[in-house]
């Protein structure tokens, strides 16, 4: 991997890290999503215009893994409602790789290498040092959950993704519709639930909220072109540093209090991390 490429990921990793910041700034982390959610679509459509058509059968792929970024969102919307950036962020996305990795053999036949069972128990120490400061320090505890079930919704998106790019014919219009049918699914469910009410009323978490969308996707955008210029590993692996942005954003942006034991467990949810990517 060249330099160049290299901070290329990085930067994805930080636009990860920074549209999931961006939805823990205002009063209201679900509005947030929901704007989120709103910029998407066109987003999504506007890519998709400029794709092939994707092949029939990746439709219902395309409508499962919108579905699981449905409670992808839903869960990691209420996490941090509950808990900090940074300690919601390292248990939702360092999660999420455990349970594909231990998932995939009976979902994928996937065979897992020694070193990712190495990965795995890395992560778990990890992951259950993160969930051990909730309680040491008074936390609230309902976060736990509700970042569980977020991993777990990334879990099966993941899992989805793997066979629907596969069917679709072409990866990255496959991904920009997930992205319309993700909007879709959260911004009408959302208001058809909580009503106009839901809709921020300033002009500043619209800005924002837009900002985080264009994130998101330029986050996955830059990582996608990186997998075609160097292993696909080693930049899955490298991307895995958001959990770091996501920690410092936290720590140093909303002041989130940052002990010794969160900074080690989040260095070692991002080794198993590695470890399983590689």
């Amino acid at each position: 991997m060249s330099i160049a490429i290299l901070f290329a990921v990085l930067g994805s990793a930080f636009l990860h890290a920074l549209w999931n910041g961006l939805i823990k700034t205002g009063t209201s982390r679900l509005g947030a999503m929901v704007v989120l959610s709103i910029g998407e679509v066109p987003i999504g459509l506007t890519v998709a215009m400029l794709r092939p058509g994707l092949l029939p059968e990746a439709w219902k792929w395309v409508l499962m893994a919108g579905c699981a970024h449905f409670f992808y969102k839903f869960f990691l919307t209420y996490a941090y409602e509950r808990g900090d950036l940074s300690r919601v962020y390292p248990i939702a996305r360092g999660a999420a790789p455990l349970v594909v990795a231990l998932a995939g053999p009976f979902l994928l036949n996937d065979q897992l290498s020694l070193h990712e069972y190495a990965g795995i128990v890395v992560l778990g120490a990890g992951i259950l040092l993160m969930a051990q400061g909730i309680f040491s320090n008074g936390e609230n505890r309902k976060m736990l959950p509700f970042a569980l079930g977020s991993a777990c919704a990334t879990a099966s998106y993941t899992l989805l993704d793997g066979t629907g790019a596969r069917v679709a014919g072409d990866a990255i219009a496959y991904v920009a519709w997930i992205f319309v049918a993700d909007g879709v699914f959260f911004a009408s469910g959302m208001l058809l639930w909580k009503g106009l009410a839901v809709l921020p009323r300033q002009v500043k978490p619209w800005g924002s909220g837009l900002i985080a969308a264009a994130a998101s996707y330029g986050a996955y955008g830059v990582s996608v072109w990186a997998m075609t210029k160097a292993p696909i590993a080693v930049v899955a692996a490298v991307r895995e540093t958001s959990i770091l942005f996501a920690v410092l954003i936290g720590w140093l942006v909303f002041g989130e209090k940052m002990t010794r034991g969160k900074a080690i467990a989040a260095c070692v949810i991002v080794s198993g991390v590695i470890l399983t990517r590689l």
